[in-house]
């Protein structure tokens, strides 16, 4: 077993946790993705915690607006540009140096999740520290296959919510919501906003969920979806309860995971841009291409969004902005276009993985 360092001397003082707690902790392998508000901060309560291996995935680089709220970064790091991933882990490493960190600068999507978190790596948690709702259902299929806890957390404006969807012990994500929300109907941070606090209400819930779990103390924490809103002071859980229905958990079919849902990116050919295409089925539409799928996305309210973010200009047909904040492939701005069908043309950029950040910071996903 591993020995006791006397760091952990406070938190091994707590009723069922003890120096066999502590020792728990530092076999466990505990995987965060995304590293942003909620990846970093709850990578800096697991790691002074003590847990052993911290695998942490984002696709992303430090940013100077980020520094609000995501606790892992500096100035340096927004000046450096580092990736989010290297960034945290090298403020980890000076936070506690028995934590083994390994940093993945990836897309976490349907084609590398499997890859990036092989069978057979003894995981004890998954965390979401995520974005977007696509995300947080391939992590979801990923769980139910695996048979392995998943704290899913998010927060947006003021407000913060939780849950922990432990497989065979109560509900899925798919359970409370069988769809993801249509696209561009949700708001992002981008849009909307966040509260520092709301992020570190959340994340010190989904910390202390995982502690739990990884020293077999999860009695009750299934079955409830815990909500917060912090700037009118009030909290509230919501019991949620097991879809016999359920595709994912009841039905064992993993579409998020196995690539037949979700949102694709494609470059277009010989225009330097790429189409993103959100889930049909999440805005209205069906497999018929003529199919109108409506104005499933109000490009109004939609258009109010993203004005603070560039100039704008509306239609019927299609919202656009360019974006004074992020940078095409040559240097100048990027140019969004967002249709009524939640299909949008990010003009500049190559990469689709690149488009996807895009997407999901500004419309949603």
């Amino acid at each position: 077993m591993p020995r006791f360092d006397p760091r952990y001397h406070r938190q091994a003082l707590l009723p069922g946790l003890g120096e066999p707690g502590q020792e728990r902790l530092a076999l466990a392998h505990a995987v965060i993705v995304g590293c942003g508000a909620l990846g970093c901060a709850v990578a800096d309560h697991l790691a002074r915690a003590g847990v052993g291996t911290l695998t942490i995935i984002d696709r992303d680089v430090v940013e100077l607006t980020n520094l609000q709220r995501q606790c892992l970064f500096d100035e340096r790091d927004a000046d450096e540009g580092l990736p989010k991933v290297e960034a945290a882990s090298r403020r980890l490493a000076e936070i506690n140096s028995l934590v083994r960190v390994l940093p993945l600068a990836a897309d976490f999507n349907a084609a590398s999740a499997e890859r990036l978190l092989p069978a057979g790596r003894g995981l004890a948690v998954l965390i979401d520290g995520t974005d977007n709702f696509d995300t947080r259902f391939i992590l979801n299929d990923l769980a139910v296959r695996r048979g392995i806890p998943y704290c899913y957390g998010g927060a947006i404006a003021a407000r913060g919510a939780w849950a922990v969807f432990t497989p065979g012990e109560g509900p899925c994500l798919r359970c409370v919501m069988p769809e993801p929300p249509p696209a561009g109907s949700v708001p992002t941070c981008d849009t909307a906003g966040v509260l520092g606090p709301a992020v570190a209400w959340t994340a010190a819930h989904q910390a202390a969920a995982a502690i739990r779990i990884i020293t077999g103390h999860a009695d009750g924490l299934a079955g409830t979806l815990h909500e917060a809103d912090l700037w009118a002071g009030t909290s509230r859980g919501v019991r949620i309860e097991r879809d016999p229905a359920c595709p994912c958990c009841a039905g064992r079919r993993f579409e998020f995971l196995d690539g037949a849902r979700g949102v694709r990116a494609v470059w277009a050919c010989g225009q330097n841009a790429v189409q993103v295409f959100p889930d049909r089925r999440t805005i209205g539409g069906d497999d018929d291409e003529t199919n109108d799928a409506g104005h499933a996305i109000d490009l109004s309210p939609l258009g109010e969004r993203l004005r603070p973010h560039g100039e704008v200009s509306v239609t019927r047909f299609m919202a656009r902005v360019t974006l004074r904040d992020e940078r095409a492939d040559d240097g100048g701005p990027v140019l969004l276009s967002v249709f009524p069908d939640g299909r949008a043309l990010i003009r500049g950029l190559r990469d689709p993985a690149a488009a996807r950040v895009i997407y999901d910071r500004y419309v949603g996903a």
